[in-house]
């Protein structure tokens, strides 16, 4: 070999080795007060300066930043060999550096508003001056930022027709890219940006025939989110075949929206089985976030566990967000109805559950033995004749190297047989594998329809679908009917009606059984979720760019698209925040959240109590304080404030600060039940416990506040003192709450280690301020 060449190449080793095994980090430093003053180049200089002590050449330290943080953290992401990562974290400035693999995020998956209260319709003839949506001029300059896969500029919803200029306060831009525009945004979609950084360095070069390096949205989820927070009023629109036809509007429709994309596809895997969202990458957003001036972050996004406060990238930017007085509304995740699956449970985040409203999409099924089956579908397909046709269970047609195991009857991809299926109904269950997925399984085996058939957990929730063929979802209980008849009999048949969309249906709400659950994993002392709104079968803007199943084989395109998940409830709640921020501009992030959750109602459209989705009353876990009501939450009376300082003496109890203040915690821990909160967790509640709440008078002067406990069951529980007088709005006035097991003569003592669930209201005839109580005595 040339002597020369050889000697280029050894020169080289070291670079080539450093290349090898190198992933992200996030590399937290101690707080800097200086950081404020410096510039982003300057901040970046110093950040390089830590990757110059730990890389063998400059150019690879420079190329090896990926961010360097300003606002969200004091902080930057860069690649990092493992051998790099643990000479950084011996460094006495750094406090912890963590790879981003070990957090990775994923998206959390028009009638709604009439059913809340808010109908943009009826206002111009009612002119109410008490009316939220006029009081709060439609949540007009209020300026609304959507983290999440980015957006559809071209949909009907974001049109800027009727809205003034730009409010002066923005600081944001308008990001271009390959099929990104300048002129894609308006006086309502004021900015948008991308993140790919992060994405990138974990998964190679972006796949552009499947996503776009700009903020375009080529997934949906974040059109249809954006649509519910601050979509403008469109006539005359549903979604494929017809379904939920009416105007679609969103529920702040004068807010401004700012688009931030940091979800994207994950390579290998179709969009259907979801997406990818990279803390450095979001981190990055806060950081532009913060300095563009938004009023609300609507965050439909969630780790796939829950995760201690001070290693939660979202948890640290959302907080950095609260300091700058900005509320982040946040889904709680979508792993119910597991326990203790609730995700975004920072107490400084307000954390949404998902629930139905009051409109179904009815397609029954009329079985060959006379009974009749209630169905829901959301497909524009029906059958081709009006009679009966075979039904046949999957896993009685499954192809022969298929195992007759659980999953035989769940009609995975290229499990049904061809010659089994054709032509036939085909019986599916709920399980592994998508539910289009399966639908399109019947499809390519010749089926002629598919009835999916829920499983115990998911009861009788129905979540409806634009499938491939004529189809319908039916409860579990009925599909074990369904079962039943098949094997009772040598032919069975059936038929599936066609779909139709029915309003004013009842019980609603009631709590989907998709959405996580309390208590939290990371603090049980604050209760979580915080609240419920809408999230079954809502329909909002959708991309042309993606399929309404998201699936690739189905070229189908929708304007507007029914879709479920908790990653819908939270664009609701973040609407009504945004409207609250219209009327009381001067409100902290902490006295919206309050408002919002001690006005929160209990019942149903037929006065009971919320149910789950099998009809057994709900719990503070399911629904936190209950499902959100906009208009009550503009006059809620009092409001538990909290402020950034309050935050951080709670996180003493969690790890070290110091990457994100120079506060110091005190010698002695404070409880972290005495944080200001809205609700009160006792969890391994033991003797007798008392905590202390501040509320504020943000109702009338001269207010009498009485005070009223529903105590949990097996707990006795007092407030001190039970009346509060307040001369003047603004006032402050402090209680105490004190709670004790109560020995029950009978059994001895409460049943240990579980949950009873009861209620403090403070009332002054005119208001009702109620907080959740949970206690779990050990």
């Amino acid at each position: 070999m040339n002597t020369s060449l050889l000697l280029s190449l050894l020169l080289l080793l070291p670079l080539l080795a450093s290349s090898i095994d190198t992933k992200v980090y996030v590399v937290y430093l101690r707080h800097n007060d200086d950081n404020t003053e410096k510039t982003i180049h300057e901040i970046e200089q110093y950040h390089l300066s830590y990757l110059f002590s730990v890389k063998q050449f400059e150019e690879e330290a420079k190329s090896s930043l990926l961010y360097s943080y300003k606002r969200s953290i004091n902080g930057f992401a860069a690649s990092l060999t493992v051998d790099e990562a643990s000479q950084l974290s011996d460094m006495e400035e750094v406090v912890m550096v963590i790879p981003s693999h070990e957090r990775e995020y994923s998206l959390h998956t028009t009638r709604t508003w009439k059913f809340v209260g808010l109908d943009e319709e009826l206002k111009p003839k009612q002119l109410d001056k008490e009316d939220l949506l006029l009081k709060s001029q439609y949540g007009k300059d209020v300026i609304v930022g959507m983290m999440d896969s980015g957006v559809w500029p071209e949909s009907e919803s974001f049109n800027d027709r009727g809205m003034g200029p730009i409010p002066v306060s923005w600081k944001g831009t308008c990001q271009t890219g390959p099929t990104f525009k300048k002129s894609h945004c308006n006086r309502k979609l004021i900015g948008a940006r991308y993140y790919l950084k992060g994405y990138e360095a974990r998964y190679g070069h972006l796949n552009t025939t499947n996503d776009s390096r700009s903020p375009r949205d080529m997934d949906g989820h974040g059109t249809h989110t954006a649509s519910t927070v601050g979509g403008q009023g469109v006539p005359n629109v549903s979604a494929l075949g017809g379904f939920s036809s009416g105007t679609a509007f969103g529920g702040a429709p004068l807010a401004r929206l700012a688009i931030y994309k940091v979800c994207w596809p994950v390579p290998g895997k179709g969009k259907e089985e979801g997406n990818t969202c990279l803390f450095e990458d979001m981190l990055a957003a806060f950081d532009d976030a913060i300095r563009d001036g938004v009023h609300i972050l609507s965050i439909s996004i969630g780790s796939s566990r829950p995760i201690n406060y001070t290693h939660d990238g979202l948890a640290l930017g959302a907080l950095q967000a609260t300091k700058n007085n900005i509320l982040v509304v946040c889904s709680g995740g979508n792993e119910g109805p597991a326990p203790s699956t609730v995700v975004n449970t920072a107490p400084w985040i307000l954390t949404v559950a998902a629930s139905s409203i009051d409109r179904t999409f009815v397609a029954p099924v009329q079985l060959g033995n006379g009974k009749k089956i209630k169905g829901q579908s959301a497909t524009p397909y029906k059958l081709p004749q009006r009679k009966m046709y075979q039904l046949v269970y999957a896993a009685d047609v499954v192809n022969a190297d298929v195992p007759k195991t659980y999953i035989a009857g769940q009609c995975l991809p290229g499990s049904l047989s061809s010659i089994k299926a054709k032509g036939k109904i085909v019986f599916c269950l709920r399980g592994n594998g998508t539910r289009v997925g399966k639908g399109m399984e019947v499809k390519r085996a010749g089926g002629i329809g598919y009835i999916l058939g829920n499983s115990p957990a998911n009861g009788a929730e129905l979540t409806v679908d634009a499938h491939v063929l004529p189809a319908t979802a039916v409860t579990s209980e009925d599909a074990i009917q369904i079962l039943k008849y098949i094997n009772s009999t040598r032919t069975s048949t059936a038929y599936i009606y066609p779909g139709r969309t029915v309003l004013q249906a009842k019980p609603a709400p009631s709590m989907a059984a998709f959405s996580s659950r309390g208590p939290s994993a990371v603090s049980p002392e604050i209760l979580k979720p915080d609240i419920a709104a809408p999230g079954l079968n809502i329909l909002a803007a959708w991309t042309e760019g993606n399929s309404p199943t998201k699936i690739e084989s189905d070229h189908r395109r929708v304007k507007y698209n029914i879709l479920s998940g908790t990653s819908m409830a939270c664009p609701h709640v973040s609407a009504a925040a945004a409207l609250l921020k219209a009327i009381h501009p001067d409100w902290s992030s902490a006295a919206i959240k309050s408002a919002l959750i001690t006005s929160a109602g209990l019942l149903n459209n037929e006065g009971k109590q919320i149910t789950d989705a099998s009809g057994n009353q709900a719990d503070t876990f399911q629904f936190g304080s209950g499902h959100f009501r906009p208009e009550k939450a503009a006059d809620p009376g009092l409001v538990y404030d909290a402020s950034y300082n309050d935050y951080l003496l709670f996180l003493c109890s969690h790890g070290d600060l110091g990457a994100n203040t120079p506060f110091l915690c005190p010698k002695t821990t404070p409880s972290t039940q005495n944080l200001n909160y809205p609700s009160f967790g006792f969890p391994k509640l033991n003797g007798r416990v008392t905590v202390r709440r501040t509320v504020t008078n943000v109702g009338g002067k001269g207010s009498v506040y009485f005070a009223t406990v529903e105590p949990p069951s097996g707990i006795s529980v007092k407030v001190s003192p039970p009346i509060m007088y307040f001369k003047h709005v603004g006032e402050k006035k402090s209680f105490e709450l004190t709670v004790e097991a109560k020995e029950d003569r009978q059994i001895g003592t409460v049943k240990k280690s579980m949950y009873s669930f009861g209620w403090l209201t403070w009332s002054d005839g005119i208001h009702i301020v109620r907080s959740p109580i949970a206690a779990s005595p050990v």
